[in-house]
């Protein structure tokens, strides 16, 4: 069998530090990896360190320079390229480190330097892929920049060096979808290639349809759809309506071809219409992550599913040669086990957040309550997307909100049970926009006195099973099959994710106000449906799990009868409590 010469996983983006420097630490061994581009303040002080590190100029890119957000964004991935490319080069001649990438392939062989030099030319490093969430587009009005965040850190990665991908998550943002329109990367050269392509995150397959329509109407061509878990993941989990990865998968992999034509089609006229060369390739790849633990599971997903790639995230966290993360959240992470890793309310989007308990962040959180000072200094504004009755915006992670909150809350004539459940909603909330970010910079000693020191943490789920650092070798053979690293008791991917949705399903039930709506009543109904729906699809999936034991086939069937008797169970509402 001939040797695979490329890698069939990648590693999202986490967070917002964790993952910032991984292109520089692993790109050159040919692994793709995403750099998150919400905070310019951090990836300048990167681009300081970094161009300190490899004997580069650094002329500084201050606030005071008009559109400097998205000049320090270009600045820092035109570096990053810059080392990518030259640690490349400087490996084809270096017979270690030729080796080390020929051993970290999915089928690597015994070869003689002579060999491995004969196959250099298919090498090529790892995407220095970027990641914006869409959602995270406030207006900045102390700036002179008259551009949105969102669209402020498109253009400082469609103006970069970089030939790769932007990976764009959270959903639909019309105005950011409309401005990357105005750059020549984004569509075909004169050749039929797109140098900058488009990666849009999905957690079900409606959304996918909507953006790629939507997309294609512009002449802006997906090149990946990733599938993300809704819960199964670590940081924001955006969950669905019930429906599970499995049966996503299916509806990906059976309309895939018709999918293609038709958004390609609807491309091709635009490019037509503008006079481009039209690219002959109109495959989309599909790509999937969330909560992925065995080379088991990731060759299913690649065999019965025919995916690209698929995604690991959080196990990368304990392999310091791949992210950055300081050495006491490092043991944090590493000690986390089930009953550690939450989902939680702590982000200011209201959205729910996977976290760790007693993460520095929550502890400086609980220390500032316990002051009477709770709510953090907002110095960065980028989560700053309440506006107040007063027109004011702020976020609901601050000091300033949370005192104006509490105040109100005071006012009210309540019982101190009520005063005390809604005291704690509003001071719950944390700062990550710091958070996300402290711990790289406090792996390299580059905070300020402008920085929220607590860290906020943000793994999935499936990190629990891995428990202790690892080597960059150890996890990509760990992911091929060729060692196991896990040895805790771990739960099918698949399983765990269905646990997860049980498990909120339940919280919807016992949250939801009564008397409950048809509307309501209609939505936990077709979530009970879609639940029980896929537990049927994954009792026929066992027949195709040809890596997997009949012992292991038969525990599979047996949780899902658990967990379809849970959900057989759950009451919705007494009929009496139903209104219209």
């Amino acid at each position: 069998m001939p040797q695979i010469l490329s890698h069939s996983f990648h590693i999202p983006v986490m967070g917002i530090g964790y993952t910032l420097d991984t292109p520089i630490k692993i790109a050159k061994y040919g692994v793709s990896s995403a750099i998150s581009l919400a905070q310019d303040d951090v990836i300048e002080r990167a681009r300081k360190y970094y161009c300190e590190k490899y004997g580069y100029d650094f002329e500084a890119i201050t606030v005071k320079e008009f559109e400097f957000r998205s000049k320090r964004i270009t600045a820092y991935l035109n570096l990053v390229n810059k080392i990518v490319n030259k640690e490349f080069e400087q490996l084809k001649n270096d017979p270690q480190e030729l080796e080390k990438y020929f051993s970290l392939l999915p089928e690597s062989e015994d070869l003689t330097l002579d060999e491995m030099k004969e196959k250099i030319d298919p090498l090529k490093p790892g995407s220095i892929d970027v990641n914006i969430m869409t959602k995270l587009d406030r207006e900045v009005p102390e700036s002179q920049d008259s551009l949105t965040e969102a669209c402020s850190a498109f253009k400082g990665y469609a103006e970069s060096d970089v030939e790769s991908s932007i990976v764009l998550s959270a959903g639909m943002n019309p105005r950011l979808f409309t401005y990357m329109q105005d750059f020549k990367d984004m569509f075909p050269d004169e050749n039929g290639n797109i140098k900058k392509q488009i990666i849009v995150k999905v957690s079900d397959y409606r959304s996918a349809l909507i953006q790629g329509k939507i997309l294609a109407k512009k002449g802006l061509w997906i090149s990946e759809y990733r599938i993300e878990s809704g819960l199964n993941c670590g940081g924001h989990a955006f969950a669905t309506e019930g429906h599970l990865m499995g049966p996503i998968l299916e509806e990906f992999k059976t309309n895939r071809e018709a999918r293609s034509e038709e958004q390609f089609a609807i491309c091709k006229e635009v490019w037509l219409e503008k006079g481009l060369t039209v690219k002959n390739d109109s495959t989309q790849r599909i790509t999937v992550q969330g909560g992925l633990g065995t080379s088991n599971e990731r060759s299913f997903l690649e065999e019965h599913y025919n995916v690209d790639s698929t995604g690991w995230g959080s196990p990368f966290l304990l392999v310091p040669e791949a992210t950055s993360i300081d050495n006491e959240t490092l043991i944090e992470l590493s000690k986390a086990g089930e009953d550690e890793i939450i989902t939680s309310d702590i982000s200011p989007l209201g959205i729910k957040f996977t976290t760790i308990k007693g993460n520095s962040g929550e502890r400086i959180k609980e220390q500032r309550i316990a002051d009477g000072k709770p709510g953090s200094p907002c110095f960065k504004k980028h989560l700053a997307l309440i506006k107040d009755e007063d027109g004011k915006i702020d976020c609901t992670a601050s000091r300033a909100y949370q005192k104006k909150k509490i105040k109100q809350l005071d006012a009210e004539e309540l019982s101190s049970e009520e005063y005390k459940v809604k005291y704690d909603r509003i001071t719950e909330k944390e700062c990550i926009c710091d958070g996300l970010a402290v711990s790289f910079l406090r792996k390299f000693n580059l905070v300020d006195n402008f920085t929220n020191p607590g860290v906020s943490v943000c793994p999935g789920p499936n990190l629990a099973y891995f428990n202790k650092t690892y080597s960059f070798k150890e996890m990509v053979d760990h992911i091929y099959g060729k060692i196991n690293i896990i040895d805790v008791p771990r739960p099918n991917v698949f399983l765990k994710e269905l646990n997860l949705y049980v498990q909120h399903l339940q919280e919807k039930i016992e949250k939801v106000q009564l008397p409950l709506s048809k509307k309501a009543k209609k939505g936990l109904v077709n979530f009970k449906e879609n639940l029980e729906r896929g537990i049927g699809y994954y009792k026929e999936l066992t027949d195709y799990m040809n890596a997997e034991t009949e012992a292991f086939k038969k525990n599979f069937n047996q949780e899902l009868e658990k967990y379809l008797a849970v959900i057989s169970e759950l009451e919705l509402a007494p009929v009496e409590e139903i209104r219209n």
